[in-house]
């Protein structure tokens, strides 16, 4: 009876670990047994995923939430950074650079082709950023006029939605955010488009932008975190992760502390 038993023990085990890989998915599994939780962001959004260019730190919502998804997981996993953009988002996700990318994505029709999505953490309006000396823009109404110049950054869902509202107005899609900041600042365009977050940045860091916003929502988007599709129980577990932090508070209090309350998704 003996060798049965252990047998039987063996069989038993082998049946319980294939079970609970089948439970977490290839994922998941992998980023357990390496301890390393990959996470894409990008290092210029403030208040999301903002790494200070003297101290080299990492700060922001997202980030938060990150080593948060990490103790999650448990095991001892810990959250790597991979620094990607929205230019660079799903080439980085759909080849595996990282696990997940946590940096508000905005939720488009476009993304959704390839990447998937949780259900949203953040929603943004459209803002648009000038200087306190132009005086060809006074409100948001003067935007969209003859001879203005209106800068988007390449790959942000901005440059789809101006390319469609924008009747006449000139479009000018740059490469970067920063570069559609010294478009603005410089005099070559008007006014760039951004969302939320990185207006509160502009405030803050500089001193001459000044912020319009529509009298009206303009083009709400919903943020959420995004996967390489493939792996329906690594969804699912980034799905919980999301519903508990909205449940216990987590999500609202990481909001409050980078002063994103305003546009927090807790329902």
């Amino acid at each position: 009876m003996k060798p049965f038993s252990a047998l039987a023990g063996l069989v038993l085990a082998v049946f319980c670990s294939v079970s609970a890989s089948a439970q977490t998915g290839k994922t998941e599994a992998r980023i357990l047994e390496s301890k390393k939780l990959m996470v894409c962001i990008w290092p210029d959004y403030y208040g999301i995923t903002y790494r200070n260019p003297k101290t080299l730190q990492l700060s922001g919502i997202d980030i938060d939430l990150a080593h948060e998804l990490a103790r999650d997981l448990g095991a001892g996993v810990k959250p790597v950074f991979v620094d990607s953009s929205f230019s660079k988002l799903i080439g980085d996700v759909t080849e595996g650079k990282c696990d997940v990318a946590m940096f508000a994505i905005g939720i488009t029709a476009s993304r959704a082709e390839k990447l998937r999505f949780t259900q949203p953490t953040l929603r943004s309006d459209i803002y648009a950023i000038t200087t306190k000396s132009n005086r060809r823009i006074k409100e948001w109404a003067d935007i969209d006029r003859s001879g203005v110049v209106v800068a988007v950054a390449k790959g942000t869902y901005h440059e789809p939605v101006m390319r469609e509202k924008l009747k006449k107005a000139t479009l000018l899609v740059a490469d970067t955010p920063f570069a559609r900041e010294q478009e603005v600042e410089s005099g070559r365009a008007d006014v760039f488009m951004t969302d939320y977050p990185y207006s509160q940045r502009m405030l803050a860091m500089t001193d001459w932008a000044r912020l319009l916003s529509s009298p009206v929502p303009y083009h709400l988007t919903s943020y959420a975190y995004a996967v390489k599709p493939g792996d329906e129980q690594w969804l699912a577990r980034l799905e919980r992760f999301v519903r508990d932090i909205k449940r216990d508070g987590r999500l609202m209090t990481a909001a409050k502390r980078h002063k994103l309350q305003e546009i927090v998704l807790v329902k």
